[in-house]
C-alpha cells in the first residue's frame, strides 16, 4: 500500500508541479497585494488627506464616477475609511458583461483611474494568473483539480514520512546528495503541511465554487447585458449606510453590491466586534429590496450557522493575514514551500528513474 501511495504521489507531483510553482509565487506575492499596489500605483490606491477627514456620502461618489464615465454601470464597491487606502469601484461596460476596475478618492469625489480591465494592474493580473491561470472559468476548472492534486499531495506527503518526525531536526549534510535532498524534502514538506493543506483546501473550495456557478448558471445561458442601473435611483444607498447601526449595531460596510443581473437585491457586506480572529471584513451583511429599498435580511456572522463561519474564515486563513504582519511573513515563506519540495522532488525521480533503467 505504502509503495504504490508512493507512486501516486510522484506522478501527481510530476502533472502538478508547474502550475504549483505558478500559484506557489503568485500566492506568496499577493500575501502583500494592498502593499504592492501602494508602491507601485499610490496615485491611483492612495489617498492624501487629513487624519479628520470624512467620507463623502456614498449617493454624491456614485454620481462623481457616473458623471466622468457614464457609458458603466456600477456593479459593487469596496469602502474604506482610513484615510489612506482609495475606494475601489467595479463597473461593467454598458452593452457587454466586461468587468473593468476604477479607483476613487472617498473624501473629495476625484476620479483617480480610469476604468480597466480586472487584471490590468500587476496584482489583479497575479490574482488573474494565481486563481484562473489567465483562462476564465476554464482555468478556474484547471486550477480546482490542481487544488485537489495539492491536497493530495499534502495528505500523501504526510502519511509518507509521518516517522520524519523521530529525526525531524538531522539533515545529513556529510551524506550523498540524494540523502541529503530527501532530507530536505521531508522536512520541508512536514513543516509546512498544515498551512499547505489549509492553502490547497480553501483555494480549491473557491475554484470548485465558481466553476459550479459559471456551469449552472451560463452553460446554456448568456451574461446579462446591462444598459442601465437595475435598482430604484431615487433610493439613497446613504441612508442605508447610516440606517445600518440601527439593525446590527457595531456593524461597518466594507463593500457594496448593486443587482447587475435580474434578481439580485442591493447588499452590504461588512465586519461587527467579535473575539474570533478569523471573521472576515466581509462576515456580515445586510441586504435590501433594489426598488423600495426594505430591509431583506440581516446576518450576522456571530449568530450565523457553523458553516457560513467556516466558509468565511477560509479569506483570512488562504491569504494569511488574521495574525497581522507575522502571520502574512510566515503564510508568504511556507507558500513557497512547493518550489522547495517540487526541486528536490524532481531530482529524486530522476535519480531513482536513472537507478531503474
Amino acid at each position: 500500500m505504502r509503495k504504490t501511495l508512493f507512486k501516486w504521489h510522484s506522478w501527481f507531483a510530476l502533472v502538478a508541479m508547474v502550475p504549483l510553482f505558478v500559484i506557489s509565487i503568485t500566492g506568496s506575492l499577493l500575501v502583500f497585494k494592498v502593499e504592492i499596489d501602494h508602491l507601485l500605483m499610490p496615485e491611483k490606491s492612495t489617498v492624501q488627506v487629513e487624519p479628520s477627514a470624512q467620507r463623502l456620502p456614498i449617493d454624491e461618489l456614485i454620481q462623481s464616477a457616473q458623471n466622468v464615465h457614464p457609458d458603466f454601470a456600477i456593479g459593487s464597491w469596496e469602502l474604506f475609511d482610513n484615510q489612506h487606502r482609495a475606494d475601489a469601484i467595479y463597473v461593467i461596460k454598458h452593452g457587454t458583461d466586461q468587468w473593468h476596475k476604477m479607483y476613487i478618492n472617498q473624501y473629495t469625489g476625484e476620479v483617480l483611474a480610469a476604468p480597466v480591465d480586472v487584471s490590468h494592474y500587476f496584482t489583479d493580473w497575479l490574482l488573474d494568473l494565481h486563481y484562473r491561470f489567465l483562462l476564465g472559468t476554464t482555468g478556474a476548472i484547471v486550477g480546482a483539480v490542481i487544488s485537489i492534486l495539492f491536497l493530495f499531495l499534502g495528505i500523501s506527503g504526510v502519511v509518507l514520512y509521518r516517522n520524519f518526525w523521530k529525526n525531524f531536526f538531522t539533515l545529513r549534510w556529510g551524506k550523498a546528495k540524494r540523502i541529503l535532498y530527501s532530507d530536505i524534502h521531508k522536512f520541508t514538506g512536514i513543516i509546512s503541511s498544515p498551512i499547505i493543506l489549509i492553502l490547497a483546501f480553501t483555494g480549491g473550495y473557491w475554484n470548485i465554487a465558481e466553476s459550479i456557478h459559471e456551469v449552472t448558471e451560463h452553460a446554456f445561458e448568456e451574461h446579462y447585458l446591462i444598459e442601465a442601473p437595475l435598482h430604484n435611483t431615487d433610493l439613497s444607498l446613504q441612508g442605508m449606510l447610516d440606517d445600518q447601526t440601527q439593525h446590527l449595531s457595531d456593524f461597518k460596510a466594507t463593500y457594496m453590491v448593486l443587482p447587475y443581473e435580474p434578481g439580485l437585491n442591493i447588499t452590504f457586506y461588512g465586519q461587527v466586534d467579535s473575539a474570533n480572529p478569523l471573521h472576515s471584513e466581509y462576515a456580515s451583511t445586510l441586504t435590501y429590496d433594489p426598488q423600495n429599498g426594505k430591509l431583506l435580511h440581516v446576518g450576522d456572522v456571530r449568530s450565523n450557522p457553523a458553516l457560513h463561519v467556516i466558509v468565511d474564515s477560509f479569506r483570512k486563513l488562504h491569504f494569511g493575514y488574521f495574525g497581522g504582519l507575522t502571520s502574512k511573513i510566515i503564510w508568504c515563506v511556507i507558500g513557497l514551500s512547493p518550489l522547495i519540495l517540487g526541486f528536490t522532488g524532481l531530482y529524486l525521480y530522476l535519480v531513482r528513474s536513472r537507478r531503474i533503467g
